[in-house]
């Protein structure tokens, strides 16, 4: 009889938080809802942790204990602003009826404007002016959070198209310094996107904030109910034209 198979140890399961950890998260989390309120209310440029302790009736520096710096609690609003939009994204794509005449890609780009609409300050937090001497930390939380919104949308652009189209795709100004640059950028998204492909995605991206932005800050409020509508005809005609320069298989 062959010997039995051995198999590793199976590893310990992770003990549960502490009593003490779990207080502290829940601070934290409260922290972070009060900051958002007073966000909402008072604007990004208002951001304080003093007007945020105030609003918590707590003292400044037991709010250190928590966020050491204005910049920490910033990188966790910011962070927070960029899951939820992704999260919004990403439920207008998976509630989307099966067989809805509107592309994905619009769908998500709808999601994407429903949040900023009724978000302003939030999306103004995310891409609005810069706050004076906030700078988000190199390869942070923000930063990777960023990273899953761009592959949401690079998911719904490209799919069903091969590497070997995307590469493929019409550029005719794409400079051969800028195909080099493009083609170190490092990737997140599925699979491998070819430089062609990057430079239509940050070209259609663009095309896309710019409508939002134009919105959220009320340059297209003269288009009153229509706005809406003039968002989707864009991102169709933006779609549409994509998939034109994308050869056939």
């Amino acid at each position: 009889m062959p010997p039995a198979e051995e198999h590793p140890p199976a590893s310990p399961p992770a003990a549960p938080p502490s009593l003490r950890e779990r207080r502290r998260a829940a601070a934290t989390q409260e922290i972070v809802d009060a900051a958002e309120r007073h966000l909402t209310e008072h604007g990004p440029a208002a951001l304080s942790l003093r007007a945020v302790a105030r609003g918590l009736g707590m003292t400044v520096q037991a709010l250190y204990h928590y966020f050491p710096s204005r910049d920490a609690l910033v990188t966790a609003l910011v962070t927070k602003g960029y899951d939820d939009l992704a999260d919004a994204v990403q439920a207008a794509v998976d509630t989307a009826p099966p067989h809805s005449p509107v592309p994905r890609l619009v769908t998500a780009a709808e999601g994407y404007r429903r949040w900023a609409i009724a978000h302003p300050e939030r999306f103004q937090l995310l891409y609005g002016t810069p706050l004076r001497d906030y700078a988000a930390p190199t390869e942070g939380p923000t930063t990777q959070a960023t990273r899953r919104m761009s592959a949401i949308f690079e998911r719904e652009m490209f799919a069903g198209f091969t590497e070997a189209q995307l590469a493929a795709i019409d550029t005719a100004t794409l400079s051969p310094s800028l195909h080099t640059y493009l083609a170190r950028l490092p990737h997140f998204g599925e699979g491998h996107l070819p430089p062609p492909a990057t430079a239509l995605l940050m070209s259609a991206w663009g095309h896309l904030h710019g409508l939002v932005v134009l919105e959220v800050f009320g340059h297209t409020a003269f288009l009153g109910d229509h706005q809406a509508e003039i968002f989707r005809m864009a991102m169709e005609n933006l779609l549409t034209d994509l998939h034109h320069r994308i050869p056939p298989a």
